[in-house]
């Protein structure tokens, strides 16, 4: 099995590859972007009732089959509901009926257990068919073992899309890009195929060791030989440590000298530990711009960054789903607030067992996603509403809105369970 899963890899990278060249030449226009996103959105239902009739019948082994089973719903059932109640409508009855998988469930850690009745569920049977994968990333394994997950550039474009979107809301086409990240590669790809170029590829793992981060190197230097084949060269990796990154700051130093903007796509604490640096080496970073994700965005955090006079704006995203979930909101009500790219997943919240109060369940909408979710936990809690706050993501009919989201399962400990708000105020508020 060993040799199997090594084989398949190995094709799968050489597909990869092979078809990054044109992704790359291909570029992505606010023009038909908008085009494109717009006839995604009108698609919504379509694209739901396709992805769950996938589901459904054609991939028995999916717990969805014994779930929907279970609920005595047929397909037929659920394309009236959703023609009644539209989607999130329809999601909240398949959720009351028993339709949906917590976090332990997706992971294969516990049984769906629904009344009487108990299903094993394998996370391989919610991998997508119709995704021919071309290259993997990984969770980040915070709730134990890390998940393989299956993507290709079809579904890095249509990710691709929606960024070019909520970066020419920002008014940042034209600023220059980088990325400090700890592993994947779907972030660099995304902003390569839009505005300016990607000028800096800055990584936290380092390429002289053996291990993972040996083949972690392999990866990027595959996709630096593909861009130069494309016309199109993607920047070299350049590694840059957690606890010492002045050599960002010094770059961004040098491009707002230039009377540019750099725009740095990176983690919460990494961006705030780079601007605590670049205060205590008496370094500006006005006019900078940071996209932070992955971690909770609190005013203390974004106090921080913004103490350099630099900007920041959060992005919500998993990692299972493909990708970024949400872009900024523009005129936020709180430090978190994002819109739902409404287009590629559909979210509701639930206030009943086995959940906690507040609970976003995701569904994925898209054939390129790489697993079909159909009302899974990502382990998250958060507000959700629908009020206009007229920014320019709203006008691009991203109207559903999140703030106040953190994770209600991952801490644990001695047997009782914190909300990571809780944890982020003491950290961020109490103890310095």
């Amino acid at each position: 099995s060993r040799i199997a899963g090594t084989w398949h890899s190995v094709v799968a990278g050489l597909r990869f590859t092979a078809r990054l060249p044109a992704f790359l030449r291909r570029r992505i226009t606010i023009d038909d972007a908008r085009v494109t996103q717009e006839r995604r959105q009108r698609k919504r239902e379509a694209d739901f009732l396709g992805v769950l009739k996938q589901a459904e019948a054609a991939n028995p082994p999916s717990p969805y089959h014994q779930l929907l089973k279970h609920a005595g719903c047929e397909f037929g059932d659920i394309r009236s509901l959703v023609g009644k109640e539209g989607i999130e409508g329809a999601l909240q009855q398949l959720h009351a009926a028993g339709v949906y998988l917590t976090v332990d469930e997706y992971k294969g850690r516990k049984p769906a257990v629904r009344g009487s009745a108990t299903y094993e569920v394998n996370p391989a049977a919610l991998r997508n068919p119709l995704v021919d994968e071309q290259f993997s990333a990984r969770t980040s394994g915070s709730r134990g073992v890390a998940t393989p997950v299956p993507l290709n550039l079809a579904g890095i474009h249509d990710h691709a899309v929606n960024m070019a979107l909520a970066k020419d809301a920002r008014g940042g086409l034209a600023w220059r890009k980088a990325r400090w990240e700890l592993s994947g590669i779907g972030p660099l790809l995304w902003y390569t195929t839009f505005g300016s170029p990607v000028e800096r590829w800055f990584t936290k793992v380092g390429t002289r060791t053996g291990g993972a981060s040996a083949a972690h190197h392999r990866k990027l230097s595959a996709v630096t030989w593909a861009g130069r084949l494309s016309g199109r060269p993607l920047p070299a990796p350049h590694h840059v440590p957690p606890d010492a990154p002045l050599p960002i700051a010094h770059w961004m130093v040098r491009v707002l000298d230039k009377g540019e903007v750099p725009h740095l796509w990176t983690s919460t604490s990494s961006a705030v530990r780079l601007c605590q640096a670049a205060t205590e080496a008496g370094v500006s970073l006005r006019g900078a711009q940071f996209t932070v994700t992955g971690e909770p965005v609190t005013e203390a955090r974004l106090a921080v960054i913004r103490s350099t006079g630099a900007e920041a704006v959060p992005d919500y995203g998993s990692a299972d789903s493909g990708g970024s979930v949400t872009c900024a909101c523009l005129a936020p009500d709180a430090p978190d607030a994002v819109h739902v790219f409404s287009d590629l997943n559909a979210l509701i919240r639930v206030v009943r067992d086995p959940f906690p109060p507040g609970a976003l369940l995701l569904t994925t909408l898209r054939p390129t996603a790489p697993f079909v979710f159909i009302n899974v936990s990502m382990g998250d809690c958060a507000t959700l509403d629908t009020r206009s706050c007229g920014c320019p993501v709203e006008n691009l009919g991203w109207t559903t809105r999140l703030r106040d989201i953190r994770s209600f399962e991952k801490l644990t400990l001695g047997g009782m369970s914190f909300l990571d708000s809780d944890v982020a105020r003491i950290l961020d508020v109490d103890l310095p």
